[in-house]
């Protein structure tokens, strides 16, 4: 080894002040002795970005005389050119915010208070390893695996600045470690359910090639009215669903519009149930449209012979039983379709871009039972109904005839909007439900918002009210059987007086006049703010059905229910009680059991029956003797 004096490199050794041990004492003897130097490749010098851990194993150990070994700073090289130094003049001094200030100082390498055995650091190295090996107990998984794993990915993959990315490489290389479990409660799809909803509603956005005369149609009038600027004015007063939601419920309202024969359509609203909702669009159709009385006169008929068949049955399998006097009350007829009750055609669905269902007609029979149960819809238009009393129908039905409440109850409009037709000005109240023909009044002005909201006298109801008997127009049921039955005079006398007609409220009757319910109010109206009167939309809510709502703004207003279908009570539900039983028949001697006779009242009755018989026998002869005997006498004369 050179003398220090004559290294030309000896300068670039760190400090020039500080020496070696081993150099100052072979300085001071003047002897030069043997020294050991590892060969190092320089080539392989550290460089910036490079880990320094290599520069730790290539730099361990200092030049020292044979025989001895001295430890040094893991960062300085062999030949007394420290890494940090000759980087330094590079880069220049590191500041004391950079990461690599001071590591080139004595005592501030990561290595310095450790022994460099290599036995020593190898067992290090183990333990380290086996710290790593340790299983996670939550998940099963060790660092040491999953940080190779990560680091593959990273080799393999090659992207963009990683560091800025690790915590997503590693989640996502554990999620690609997890096992699914066979033994899961919950059931696992193929499919998942976000795939059929996108794929059932991708149909409402592809357009049919209809060419130029689809587009004319589009731009012309159309039976759709502007559902979203409807959601707008709700959505003033908080009132609504989404507006994605509202976007496809539009679009589905096309699509039924495109494929049926409609007049008009609008959307009603929706009905929540426990398994699925129903989304509900109110239709009218063209005149002539006679589909649904074809299908009802089908299911009449096949039901009037399937009871006439059961009759006919039971009275061959009974012979001849006494008849029954009791007469089950007569079946009030629905009203025809576009009239009362029926004046609309509902189709339902559950999502957007399901297939639309249309409900059948509503029947009185049905309301008036409606009235009575409280159910919950399951969202299943086939689903039974059981309930007490019993309901004619499956939940189509139900549903039919509480959007037939809701309707009567809480479809309203400004005051002066419509107005009776002149045509029908003197006709005759046969049924007690007065005119019910309606148009729009060209001649309409609009109340401000502030007094829409004053008075509940400014709203007025355009859907007849249903009476008690189920319709919205009265059925007179004597006259029926008077015509039914007119030769039967004894049944005429025993009919009481003729029934008292049901007369409800007229049309376009204002709000002012719906009885509350004791101290709450039939409805609610309010402003959608109050910052800015003269821009707000006027909210009414109905108290008697929750979920029920209207706006006007200007010349236009809107109707629409979000509810659960059921009416306000101030109690819990109460179903109605069974009918009480029935008294036994009256127990007498007609009618009691006679005890058996004994074996000596039997033998009595039977020699009396015998001598009877004797006697009998001998008046008989008696009786013929004398009948000879006058044969004689006359034949003698």
């Amino acid at each position: 080894m050179a003398e220090p004096g004559g290294d030309p490199e000896q300068s670039a050794r760190g400090d020039p002040g500080q020496l070696e041990p081993g150099a100052a004492s072979e300085s001071q003897e003047g002897t030069q002795e043997a020294s050991y130097v590892p060969e190092v490749n320089f080539s392989q010098m550290y460089t910036p970005g490079q880990d320094s851990q290599w520069a730790q194993e290539v730099s361990v150990y200092q030049t020292y005389p044979l025989g001895t070994q001295e430890p040094r700073g893991a960062y300085q090289t062999y030949e007394g050119h420290d890494r940090y130094q000759v980087y330094e003049r590079e880069h220049g001094p590191y500041l004391p915010h950079e990461p690599g200030y001071g590591l080139y100082q004595p005592g501030y390498g990561p290595y310095d208070d450790q022994i460099p055995d290599p036995e020593h650091r190898m067992l290090a190295v183990q333990n380290a390893k086996a710290y790593l090996l340790k299983s996670s107990v939550t998940s099963g998984l060790n660092l040491y695996d999953h940080l190779a794993n990560v680091l593959t990915k990273i080799l393999d993959e090659q992207p963009t600045n990683p560091v800025d990315i690790f915590e997503n490489i590693s989640k996502d290389v554990k999620a690609a470690q997890f096992q699914k479990k066979m033994d899961t409660l919950r059931d696992e799809h193929e499919i998942l359910p976000s795939f059929e909803a996108a794929e059932m509603r991708r149909n409402l956005f592809l357009k049919s090639s209809g060419g130029d005369e689809d587009r004319e149609e589009e731009i012309g009038e159309t039976p759709l009215p502007n559902i979203m600027e409807t959601a707008f004015y709700f959505e003033q007063g908080g009132i609504g669903l989404s507006r994605d939601e509202t976007y496809l419920i539009f679009l589905a309202l096309k699509k039924l519009v495109s494929v049926q024969p409609i007049l008009t359509c609008r959307f009603w609203g929706k009905i929540l149930g426990r398994e699925m909702n129903y989304i509900i669009a109110e239709v009218q159709n063209h005149e002539g449209e006679e589909e649904e009385e074809t299908e009802e006169n089908v299911t009449d008929e096949g039901e009037k012979r399937m009871d006439e068949v059961e009759g006919e049955d039971e009275e061959k399998e009974k012979g001849e039983p006494p008849k029954s006097t009791y007469k089950p009350p007569p079946v009030i007829p629905k009203e025809e379709n576009g009239t009362g009750a029926n004046k609309y055609v509902y189709f339902v669905c559950n999502e957007p871009g399901e297939p639309w269902v249309k409900l059948p007609p509503v029947t009185p029979a049905q309301i008036v039972c409606a009235r009575k149960i409280k159910k919950f819809f399951t969202g299943r238009l086939d689903a039974p109904v059981v309930s007490f009393p019993p309901f004619p129908g499956n939940e189509a039905n139900y549903l039919r005839a509480q959007i037939a409440r809701i309707s009567a109850g809480t479809h309203v409009s400004p005051l002066g909007y419509y107005r009776f037709s002149e045509e029908e000005g003197d006709e005759d109240e046969e049924g007690g439900g007065g005119r019910d023909d309606y148009e729009e009044n060209p001649d309409f002005e609009p109340l401000s918002a502030f007094e829409m909201v004053e008075s509940l006298s400014t709203w007025v109801h355009h859907v007849p009210s249903i009476l008690k008997q189920g319709r919205c127009v009265w059925f007179n049921l004597t006259q029926k059987a008077e015509e039914e039955e007119g030769e039967e005079e004894e049944e005429k006398d025993e009919e009481p007086d003729e029934l008292q007609q049901e007369t409800g409220p007229p049309l376009l009757t204002p709000l002012s006049e719906d009885e509350g319910i004791q101290n709450i109010p039939a409805w609610t109206a309010s402003l959608s703010t109050k910052l800015n009167p003269q821009y707000a939309v006027a909210i009414l809510r109905s108290n008697r059905w929750p979920g029920a709502y209207a706006f006007a703004c200007g010349t236009k207003f809107g109707n629409i229910y979000f509810g659960w279908g059921h009416k306000y009570s101030l109690g819990n539900h109460t179903p109605a009680l069974p009918p009480p039983v029935q008294l036994e028949y009256p127990d007498g001697p007609e009618i009691r059991e006679a005890a058996d006779p004994t074996l000596e009242e039997e033998l009595a009755f039977k020699a009396a029956q015998e001598q009877k018989a004797l006697e009998g026998m001998e008046g008989d002869e008696e009786e013929e003797e004398e009948f000879e005997d006058d044969e004689e006498e006359e034949e003698d004369d």
